[in-house]
């Protein structure tokens, strides 16, 4: 009977240990993705460009033709310091400078070229009213909605 008594203990040590492990790995990595802007959790956190996050509401990978029409009042979400400009700090953290030498190519993210109609990296107010008609030009197949294909970011060059 004894032994019985020291085996439930050492299985139930076990499946503690095991439980706690799992909770602090998934912490850990929970709060490594959340480093988007507006901190964890923000407008801009999780994996992947930070505008179509934010345009995709429903988070089915898609911006249906709905979330298109909605994106000039979805997008100031990402203006976090409400000056009507959504600056590339705001869309996304800073990265660290690759060594010399190991530079990767710049691919064209084809939703800030059809967003920021002047080029200089950030979404003014007008860009922002405009938005929902320049996400419309991007929608290839005319169905109504933006799919991963047409959100792909482009060699560069294109």
């Amino acid at each position: 009977m004894k032994y019985h008594h020291r085996l439930l203990a050492v299985a139930a040590f076990a499946v503690a240990d095991a439980l706690l492990a799992q909770t602090a790995d998934a912490t850990s990595r929970a709060g490594h993705r959340g480093g988007g802007p507006g901190g964890p959790g923000g407008p801009g956190a999780g994996r992947g460009n930070p505008v179509i996050r934010t345009l995709d509401t429903d988070h089915n990978h898609e911006v249906s033709a709905e979330e298109i029409s909605l994106a000039p009042s979805v997008l100031s979400a990402l203006d976090l310091n409400a000056d009507g400009v959504i600056s590339v700090d705001e869309m996304r953290p800073a990265r660290p400078t690759p060594p010399a030498g190991h530079a990767r190519p710049t691919l064209t993210d084809p939703v800030m070229f059809a967003l920021d109609a002047n080029g200089d990296g950030n979404l003014a107010l007008a860009e922002i009213a405009n938005s929902a008609a320049s996400l419309r030009s991007l929608d290839a197949n005319g169905d109504g909605k933006l799919t991963r294909d047409e959100l792909r970011p482009l060699p560069p060059g294109k």
